[in-house]
């Protein structure tokens, strides 16, 4: 790797709710840099869990970004001809990373309603521990499981 790595950047915190975490999912959201159009359906999501739940967005948000974060996942490896996949921990800003875009691919998956309706069932679900983010992560979590046999080829 040549040069340093970039430094990292420091988002400021979204106008709504002035949470910096809130305000990274509406960038993970953001389709050809439509920023507001982003937080018109994150704060829509947001209203929408308000009112089915009746309780705090907010809480409703971080129990499913729990739920959803993997805490291990396989990587592959070349050992003597053979690829193995080995399970390793996840970093902490990959495991938020990979939790934000499960959750917005399994509400892109489904079809005939608006993003903010998608998106609010999806964080709805996933706080329930349900639903395809939730899903994919214990498919993760599987994979691994399954592999825990060639984790002394880790570094």
């Amino acid at each position: 790797m040549r040069g340093k790595p970039a430094p990292k950047r420091l988002i400021q915190p979204d106008p709504k709710y002035r949470n910096a975490v809130i305000a990274k999912f509406i960038n993970y959201v953001m389709r050809d840099g439509k920023k507001t159009t982003a937080q018109n359906v994150v704060f829509g999501a947001f209203e929408i869990i308000a009112e089915r739940t009746k309780e705090d967005p907010l809480d409703v948000f971080d129990k499913a970004m729990k739920n959803v974060q993997p805490t291990v996942e396989v990587k592959s490896k070349r050992v003597g001809g053979a690829n193995y996949q080995i399970p390793i921990q996840v970093r902490g800003e990959r495991r938020i990373a990979l939790g934000f875009r499960w959750v917005i691919a399994a509400a892109d998956a489904k079809k005939g309603r608006p993003m903010a309706e998608k998106l609010a069932a999806e964080l709805i679900s996933a706080a329930n521990n349900e639903g395809d983010a939730v899903k994919k992560k214990m498919d993760v979590h599987r994979m691994a499981d399954a592999n825990r046999a060639f984790a002394h080829f880790a570094r």
